[in-house]
């Protein structure tokens, strides 16, 4: 759970309308809500061509300033740039705690690290086909398909079987090591600290992206860690260390 501090920080949410798509709006901003205040929401585009038709119906709803950026030359994106520039002017104001950059685009990879090099937190947040080094460059990347699917008001998709999760050895491998990082001299570890370990090794894993809600739940699925609940804390120990 994020704690009051997390929840009151600043953010700069920054959209690039080209590569984002406006039914993820209403998701996406509930999920920046879990990690500060979004003090600034602004969108970049050419708001001259049809294709951003879309966006246009939601702008007001949800207080999103668009910033006009027109076309100078076919297949050169002069609106990257613009966001760019505004991301860097908003960063050495020193308003913010953290910026959430919402594209599919590689090309602001280079701005999520140039951010994080100033302390600042990046969200990113964009589809599952968003190039790595950009998913990579940011704290936490959340994937557009995640956020659709659970607003979705149809019935709830089960989770992935424990053989299922079991056979992905990504997940196995990345589970196990970060338990084995955090954990005490008996092989109990946190599940608060087991998470931020994963964060920080993976800024895309998401329980959500195995079909759970909470990492808890994951755990619980994949059947290879054993589970104890003190109060309000979840420890787990690797089922191999079992005595």
């Amino acid at each position: 759970m994020n704690d009051e501090h997390e929840l009151n920080q600043s953010l700069a949410v920054l959209i690039d309308a080209d590569n984002a798509r406006a039914s993820v709006i209403d998701p996406l901003l509930a999920e920046v809500a879990k990690y500060g205040v979004a003090s600034v929401k602004r969108i970049y585009g050419d708001w001259t061509t049809p294709q951003l038709g879309s966006w246009k119906a939601v702008l007001l709803e949800h207080s999103i300033h668009p910033v006009q950026q027109f076309r100078y030359t076919v297949g050169k994106n002069a609106t990257d740039s613009a966001m760019i520039i505004d991301a860097m002017d908003l960063l050495f104001t020193g308003r913010f705690d953290g910026f959430c950059l919402v594209s599919s685009d590689s090309d602001f990879t280079r701005l999520a690290s140039r951010i994080r090099e100033e302390g600042k937190r990046v969200y990113g947040f964009g589809e599952k086909k968003t190039p790595r080094p950009f998913v990579a460059a940011c704290d936490k990347f959340i994937y557009s398909e995640v956020l659709l699917a659970d607003a979705s008001t149809d019935a709830p998709s089960k989770g992935k079987s424990g053989k299922e999760l079991r056979g992905d050895t990504h997940l196995v491998s990345l589970l196990r090591t970060a338990a084995d990082a955090v954990s005490d001299d008996d092989g109990w570890a946190h599940l608060g600290a087991l998470g931020s370990h994963i964060a920080n090794q993976a800024p895309d894993f998401d329980p959500r992206n195995y079909g759970f809600k909470k990492l808890s739940d994951l755990v619980v699925a994949i059947g290879l860690f054993e589970v104890s609940r003190k109060s309000k804390n979840i420890l787990i120990r690797d089922g191999r260390k079992r005595a």
